[in-house]
């Protein structure tokens, strides 16, 4: 095994010397062709002599790589040292005589400067993660202190993308502890719970960005929901907080997760004024960012939110969730009866008119009023905005009555973090939905069914607001055909 390894570092320094790092990519095929894998191989017996090889092997790589860069770069140094001083050498002779008395001076200064341009310095050691385990490096430097080399860069402990691995494990809802035990068994690298903590922290500048970036300025329908989580309080006890999200369709008809905010006021006992002030943030919040206006509101009967979006965006049209308001009706029925009551419940909701619908109201509070009054006074108090898809047509309808769109982005979210008890402060839920939020996206790349059709009506019910958004060629192209 270390004649293996002993080969492998000749064989290395063999197929490196004398390839510079000049910006050119490295014939691999050609360094390939002068390493004897049969000789190189012929001793290993077991995964682990392998894994010993793989490890010493690439360190040789890298150390020749390193070192290739150092001789460059004092190769460089010393030519942009000789060539400043032919160039005072060159402007020394047109002097005149006079002169040539201070030039001599100058010209001994540049010769002493000679003599203190940089040079190799030995080396200084660096542990790195890899594929291959922790590699102890030396890494070459120069007298000055000016050398910056490029294929470990100062500073970076890691050269293999053992980070997004430990990120991408975090954001599939592993512990810090499984994470520990994951990366020592895959790359046998030992990792504390800090470390790994660091490591997840890279991403909260990137979330603080994406948070306030800025958004389209129109979007036709824009989902707001809410999910609970307990997160640890400064007095160590843990409770209840709502992580709130806002999906919208743009005029592409792609899904886009507007922002994510979490309400620290859920234990007040004012809850409408709360929940109005809390969303009067978050629609005064999105329409700094960039958002002019929103054609259709689909929300889960959240308290103060149309006092709230209509302050901000008046001509927004509020559509309360339907299957949420039947959950709720269905909570105070009881079971005998649960099965007729829905029959009666489905000729309102499912009626083809909004006429029609109140008709089919009337007769459910005719025949389940005196029952159940606390369900029918809630259609009746709600009805105005549990009502406004009747004046769609099915595809619109269909995409609007209820927010299944966020319901669903909602159950892959807590597919995973339904594994934790909770979270320690409201940045570690923060993090770990939006990597969540991250993988799922990648499946919103794609209009959402019937968009043609949908966004062909809407440019005939809100012509005013759209034209000037759908006018625009780069959006029209992409949009209506």
């Amino acid at each position: 095994m270390k004649e293996a390894v002993s080969d492998s570092n000749s064989l290395n320094n063999n197929s490196l010397n004398g390839n510079k790092l000049n910006g050119n990519s490295l014939n691999n095929n050609k360094l390939l062709e002068n390493i004897d894998f049969k000789e190189l191989t012929k001793d290993l017996k077991t995964q682990e002599d392998l894994s010993v090889l793989t490890k010493e092997f690439m360190k040789n790589m890298i150390e020749n790589m390193l070192k290739a860069e150092m001789d460059e770069f004092i190769e460089n140094n010393k030519n942009n040292k000789n060539n400043k001083n032919n160039k005072n050498n060159k402007n020394n002779k047109n002097k005149t005589i006079e002169e040539n008395e201070e030039n001599k001076s100058i010209e001994n200064k540049s010769i002493e400067n000679t003599g203190s341009r940089t040079s190799k310095n030995g080396y200084y050691p660096k542990k790195v993660r890899s594929h291959s385990g922790e590699l102890n490096l030396k890494i070459p430097r120069d007298r000055k202190a000016e050398f910056e080399p490029m294929i470990v860069k100062k500073g970076q402990r890691t050269i293999s993308g053992i980070d997004d691995k430990i990120i991408s494990m975090y954001a599939r809802g592993m512990s810090l502890r499984d994470i520990e035990k994951q990366v020592k068994d895959m790359y046998d690298v030992e990792m504390s719970d800090t470390l790994l903590s660091r490591i997840i922290d890279r991403i909260i500048p990137e979330i603080r960005e994406w948070q306030n970036r800025t958004l389209d300025s129109i979007y036709s329908i824009v989902y707001m929901d809410a999910m609970v989580f307990k997160i640890k309080n400064d007095n160590g006890f843990y409770r209840n907080k709502s992580l709130h999200f806002a999906i919208g369709i743009n005029l592409e008809g792609k899904k886009d997760l507007l922002g994510m905010w979490i309400d620290n006021n859920n234990n007040n006992n004012n809850e409408d004024f709360q929940g109005s002030r809390f969303w009067l943030s978050i629609v005064t919040e999105l329409k700094n960012r960039g958002v002019k206006d929103i054609l259709i509101a689909s929300v889960d009967g959240l308290k103060g939110f149309s006092e709230a979006i209509n302050s901000v965006f008046p001509k927004t049209i509020v559509q309360r969730c339907i299957i949420h308001q039947i959950r709720y009706s269905m909570k105070y029925v009881g079971s005998k009866y649960k099965k007729e009551f829905m029959v009666d419940l489905k000729k309102v909701y499912k009626a083809p008119t909004k006429n029609s619908a109140e008709d089919a109201l009337l007769e459910l509070e005719d025949k389940w009023g005196k029952k159940y009054p606390i369900v029918i006074n809630s259609w009746k108090k709600n009805w105005d905005e549990l009502s406004t898809y009747f004046e769609y047509t099915e595809p619109i309808r269909r995409i609007i009555y209820t927010t299944n769109t966020i319901e669903g982005f909602n159950r892959q979210i807590r597919k995973i973090t339904k594994t934790k008890g909770g979270f320690n402060n409201d940045d570690s839920l923060f993090k770990l939905v939006y990597l969540i939020y991250k993988d799922i996206s990648k499946k919103w790349k794609k209009s959402i069914p019937h968009w043609a059709e949908i966004i062909s009506q809407f440019a005939i019910i809100f012509k005013e607001r759209l034209d000037p958004y759908l006018m625009r060629p780069s959006l029209t192209n992409t949009r209506i055909g």
